[in-house]
């Protein structure tokens, strides 16, 4: 059973987010020098308002006649907000994301943001955990041959 905790410890342990009022345009540069899809939503009180992703940009802007630089986040972002903690499992993940339909959850403790996982991450996670089984039962066999 894999932990987002296990997660998040292969990933950077900054936290990028954009304020809800930036401009889309910021969001895309920010998520472009980052190399992320997503990015967590803050108001002016830091806290989490939603997720703005390449699938919101890909949707909401040119199919509704935006513009990305005269366009505020907050008019384009997903919410409500979907939340883990670092002691939530993997299947736990995916069953939230299969159901709501999104690819991003944000992962709080103590009302605290302390990361976001993608479901790119989530994949990672089983495909390694598979290739452990894998391996684990080709040690066996070939023991058992020994």
């Amino acid at each position: 059973m894999t932990f987002v905790r296990e997660l998040l410890s292969g990933k950077s342990p900054e936290v990028w987010s954009v304020g809800s009022r930036d401009m889309v345009y910021r969001a895309l540069q920010l998520m472009a020098e980052r190399n992320v899809g997503a990015l967590p939503v803050v108001d002016s009180n830091g806290n989490v308002v939603g997720v703005f992703s390449e699938r919101d940009y890909a949707r909401k802007v040119i199919l509704q006649g935006k513009s990305s630089q005269a366009t505020a986040v907050d008019e384009l972002m997903s919410h409500p907000v979907y939340c883990v903690t670092p002691s939530d499992t993997i299947e736990t993940c995916m069953e939230l994301m299969t159901d709501k339909h999104i690819r991003h959850l944000v992962v709080c403790e103590e009302d605290k943001m302390v990361g976001i996982v993608s479901i790119g991450d989530i994949l990672k996670a089983i495909i390694d955990a598979q290739n452990m089984h894998i391996k684990d039962l080709e040690n066996f066999i070939v023991g058992a041959r020994s």
